[in-house]
C-alpha cells in the first residue's frame, strides 16, 4: 500500500444486493463513529455481474434501515481487476466468493483476502455469513447482527495493524 493512500476495504458476496452492500454500510457507520472516515476507503462488490446497476435487495434496504444504517444510495457492481489495486483489504462473505476472489487475484497482490467471519469476536462455528437472498424478509434481521459484531472487529484488527 502507497503511503498518504486510504486504507482500503472491499466487502464481497456474490450479487452486491444483500450481504455486501450490508456490510459496506454497516462499517462505514461504524468507522464514521470513530471518527476514522479521512483514513478509509469502503466500498463492496459482486462476484456474478446479475445484478450490476442495481439498487440493494429492498429486505436488506429494511433491515438496514430498522438498525440505524443507510444503505440506499448504493448501486451493485462486479469487482474488476483495478479493485485488487484500490483495496488492501477484501473480504468475501462466503467460501465460494473467498475461492473466485483468490482464483482472479493478480501476480503480486500484496492485500489481505479473508472471510468476513474471520474478525467476529464469537462466531460460534460460523465461517460464512450465510446468503439470505432466497429466504424471507426475517433471515435478513439476523444476519445484520451477525455483520455488525464481525465489522466491530474488522475495523479493530485494521485499527491496531495501522496504528490508528
Amino acid at each position: 500500500m502507497q503511503e498518504n493512500k486510504k486504507i482500503g476495504v472491499l466487502f464481497v458476496c456474490l450479487g452486491n444486493i444483500c450481504r455486501s452492500p450490508s456490510a459496506q454500510g454497516i462499517f462505514q457507520h461504524r468507522v464514521n463513529e470513530a471518527g476514522l472516515a479521512d483514513y478509509f476507503d469502503v466500498d463492496s462488490c459482486g462476484t456474478a455481474p446479475f445484478n450490476v446497476g442495481k439498487s440493494p435487495d429492498p429486505r436488506a434496504l429494511i433491515a438496514t434501515e430498522k438498525f440505524g444504517y443507510d444503505i440506499t444510495d448504493q448501486i451493485a457492481r462486479q469487482i474488476d481487476e483495478a479493485d485488487y489495486e484500490r483495496f488492501e483489504y477484501i473480504i468475501p462473505m462466503d467460501r465460494k466468493n473467498m475461492m473466485s476472489l483468490t482464483a482472479w487475484q493478480p501476480k503480486g497482490y500484496a492485500g489481505e483476502i479473508e472471510l468476513f467471519m474471520k474478525y467476529h469476536p464469537n462466531n460460534c462455528g460460523m465461517t460464512q455469513i450465510p446468503d439470505p437472498y432466497h429466504e424471507g424478509a426475517e433471515k435478513f434481521f439476523p444476519i445484520i447482527e451477525t455483520i455488525e459484531q464481525a465489522s466491530e472487529g474488522l475495523l479493530s484488527y485494521i485499527r491496531e495493524k495501522h496504528g490508528i
